[in-house]
């Protein structure tokens, strides 16, 4: 038989206090970082919240839904939610699909040309709002030099392209998804390993055939992680779409921008629950996309 340690009960007293010392100073560690979270975003979330179920014209009414009901009732609330919906699907739904093909173009490359394509994808995820729009507009405004070089040229269909609308939206808004969306999916191709590309070419299949069977599937909880982050990054944009066209057309972030800083009067409730419905958007993205990720995994485990 074992000899009984008799110091054994003093050292697990010592190892409890040990831990809980530890879990005191990881604690410490993290309080200022807990601090500013409550500070900067869970008490201005709660704030936001309460303040959309208030009256704008009666300060005695504790609650209400009529701010609600006028964000999906009126005409102009109502176009504000398509047109973020139909720009935001259309940008991250292009921005996925060119993002995949740089980012396997990027897994694929080596050498110096990779380097060069990281740095210009990190160069050009960083170009957006303000400086983006005047981009756009000096090279496809109405006297854009590619406007003006078509007129000359006689290409009627690029001359009468016309930037300030939701078509010349939708073109600014893939441009910064492409990059974001590729930087994203760089490293998602290193799960797809060569054996199986091997594996493919040896038993006859072809690279369409790898990609539909084999590598898609792989990837997919990344697509979609990715696009969830597209959709977020586009919906909430708000800089370029207001220097292109300002209020002229309707935006969710523009509309809700408006009712907190407008110029004659200011609807600071109404702009809380416009900004309740843009976040509950996102969050139906998110959790379609936490799904469709759940469904992955039980079809790979089955």
């Amino acid at each position: 038989m074992g000899r009984i340690n008799k110091y054994a009960p003093f050292l697990e007293i010592g190892d409890f206090l040990k831990k809980k010392t530890n879990t005191k100073l990881y604690f410490l560690v993290i309080l200022p970082f807990l601090v500013i979270v409550f500070l900067y975003e869970i008490l201005p979330l709660v704030m936001m919240i309460l303040s959309s179920f208030k009256s704008e014209t009666e300060s005695s009414i504790l609650f209400t839904l009529e701010n609600y009901i006028s964000a999906f009732t009126k005409l102009s609330y109502q176009r504000a939610i398509i047109n973020s919906i139909r720009i935001t699907l259309l940008s991250t739904l292009f921005g996925i699909i060119i993002g995949f093909i740089g980012a396997q173009a990027a897994h694929n490359s080596r050498g110096n040309f990779k380097n060069t394509f990281l740095t210009v994808l990190n160069m050009t995820s960083n170009f957006a709002g303000v400086p983006l729009a005047f981009a756009y507009m000096i090279i496809l405004g109405n006297s854009g030099v590619l406007i003006m070089l078509a007129k000359t040229l006689g290409l009627e269909a690029l001359a009468n392209f016309d930037l300030y609308t939701g078509n010349g939206l939708i073109m600014m808004y893939v441009y910064f998804q492409i990059p974001l969306s590729t930087l994203l999916l760089i490293p998602a191709f290193n799960g797809v390993r060569k054996e199986w590309q091997e594996a493919n070419t040896l038993l006859g299949g072809y690279p369409f055939t790898f990609w539909t069977k084999v590598g898609i599937p792989v990837l997919l909880p990344s697509i979609f992680g990715t696009m969830s982050v597209l959709f977020a990054n586009a919906l909430a944009a708000y800089a370029t779409a207001y220097a292109l066209l300002m209020n002229n057309y309707s935006l969710l972030p523009v509309n809700i921008t408006g009712m907190f800083t407008g110029d004659m009067t200011t609807r600071p409730h109404l702009g809380a629950a416009l900004s309740v419905v843009m976040m509950l958007m996102m969050l139906a993205a998110i959790l379609i996309n936490n799904y469709i990720n759940r469904q992955t995994t039980k079809w790979k485990g089955g």
